[in-house]
């Protein structure tokens, strides 16, 4: 009797044991049920917020070609500046003789020295050397920045081969590639309007760069005249037209973002000086400045905006530059990882690092075809630190990319078009006997292949299959350095001279 109570006594133990764990297993499972609903629920949201259907985009368009009117009949009556560049004669091809640029948009700058030999021979040969500037110059006095760059510009110089030609009896001239905010006064003076990229020399605020730099070379003795002053955009214009006689516009689409298009001078209210011989002149959009109501803004780009140091600015360039589009994604993650426990119980705290997930990271993962997805495996686990990962959260954070760069370059492309709006580009009657070529730079365009081809899958959607025949693409590489010199040589003080 008493062994048999106790036996009964042991099963009924072992079924509640059992009944608990079994409890246990289905309120586990019921939770990470919840758990994964939650985080298709908020990459549905995420996906639906940055909808860009066509409508949408033919709205940003409009207010772009809005933006761009009102920049163009007053300095402050648009975010989008439409600077007037001064640039009112680009290259033809017909430019000979040898040039010099220096460009100067980071922490590196490149020199460089073109010979150009006309129609026949274009670019003749060309040679460029590439410097870092110490951490220290960029945060100390502007004549110590200005004499370190004159100082490696006169070493470049004392290598020129004697297979450059300078013509004799006229001194060098120099295309300066300056990517920082200046008000340009002509085409060979700018005064600083503010630095960025990590720059912090106040005494060289509000003062013209080109002096700045041409009190340094007399310094070093360089015999050489700063010709040209341009920003990055304007010099990647001018090398896609010295290539191409069909360039209207180029856009750089790298870690920042920015157009320049060729305009009628006729339609700049703002121009006060004489009608350019050519009757046309060369505006720098600065268009990552670009708001408008229509932009499809979420909460993560609204609290990227509010955590950013230029607050309230640059909205566009947010959207759509590789700055920004893999801190975007890093955003989404942390939502996850708090309301879904997508990373498991604890937040990672490498996740928690602004900008730790770069944009060349979200372009690996986005373009991972394979079955296992084992390249976003590998980033996340090195990256992130996050071993193992199941390939179905592999999937959502692949699903992740591929949303953030399908409305970056779809918001690109709409920016393109609207600038073919205001052209008269975006019709069949006006370009039907003519090409429409708009150059393309920046390491986004040119390495992000989902990024190129959506966007250029995009325009084409806008314009329609027939103008589309009529417009090309075109990667204008290393446009800025270039393209400063090719400016340099299209201004030159000797052009008069050439001429008769």
């Amino acid at each position: 009797m008493g062994k048999t109570a106790v036996a009964v006594t042991v099963t009924v133990v072992g079924v509640a044991a059992v009944a608990v764990a079994g409890a246990v297993i289905v309120n586990r499972s019921m939770k990470n049920g919840a758990k994964w609903d939650r985080t298709v629920e908020i990459l549905r949201e995420f996906e639906e917020k940055c909808g860009t259907h066509i409508g949408k985009l033919n709205q940003v368009a409009e207010a772009m070609v809005v933006e761009m009117n009102a920049g163009l009949a007053s300095d402050n009556a648009s975010r989008v500046k439409m600077l007037i560049s001064f640039v009112d004669n680009l290259p033809t091809g017909d430019e000979h003789g040898l040039f010099y640029a220096l460009d100067l948009g980071g922490t590196n700058f490149r020199v460089l020295r073109v010979q150009l030999g006309g129609k026949e021979a274009g670019i003749k040969r060309q040679e460029f050397a590439e410097v870092s500037i110490p951490p220290e110059l960029m945060v100390g006095k502007s004549k110590e920045l200005f004499g370190y760059i004159a100082a490696e510009l006169a070493k470049f110089v004392a290598q020129e081969g004697s297979e450059f030609e300078l013509c004799s009896g006229r001194e060098r001239e120099l295309g300066f590639t300056f990517s920082f905010p200046v008000m340009q006064t002509s085409i060979d003076s700018g005064t600083l309007i503010k630095w960025t990229k990590g720059f912090s020399i106040d005494d060289s605020v509000g003062q013209d760069v080109v002096e700045e730099l041409t009190k340094a070379l007399r310094k070093q003795g360089v015999e050489m005249h700063v010709t040209a002053l341009v920003n990055d955009t304007v010099g990647t214009l001018a090398g896609g037209r010295f290539s191409n006689k069909d360039v209207i516009a180029a856009v750089i689409l790298g870690t920042g973002t920015n157009a320049a298009y060729v305009e009628s001078a006729q339609a700049i209210p703002k121009w006060r000086g004489p009608t350019p011989r050519s009757g046309e002149m060369v505006i720098n959009m600065e268009w990552g400045n670009f708001q408008s109501t229509h932009l499809p803004l979420t909460e993560y780009d609204n609290a990227l905006d509010l955590d950013s140091l230029n607050r309230g600015e640059q909205i566009y360039e947010k959207l759509i530059s590789g700055m920004y589009l893999g801190e975007i994604v890093r955003r989404v993650l942390c939502r996850m990882a708090e309301e879904a426990s997508f990373f498991g119980d604890n937040i990672p705290p490498k996740l928690l690092t602004p900008f730790i997930l770069r944009t060349p990271d979200m372009s690996a993962m986005h373009h991972d075809s394979s079955p296992d997805l084992r390249v976003v495996g590998s980033k996340i686990k090195n990256i992130l630190e996050i071993p193992d990962l199941s390939l179905k959260k592999r999937k959502v954070i692949h699903k992740l990319c591929n949303i953030v760069a399908t409305r970056g370059a779809r918001l690109a492309a709409a920016g393109i078009f609207g600038i073919l709006k205001k052209v008269g580009k975006d019709t069949l009657a006006n370009c039907e006997n003519e090409r429409t070529v708009v150059a393309m730079d920046g390491g986004l365009y040119e390495h992000y292949t989902e990024f190129r081809e959506c966007l250029e899958d995009t325009l084409r959607e806008l314009v329609g299959d027939r103008v589309w025949e009529k417009i090309s693409i075109e990667h204008a590489n290393d446009g800025s350095g270039i393209g400063a010199a090719l400016l340099a040589a299209s201004h030159s003080r000797y052009l008069e001279v050439d001429e008769k």
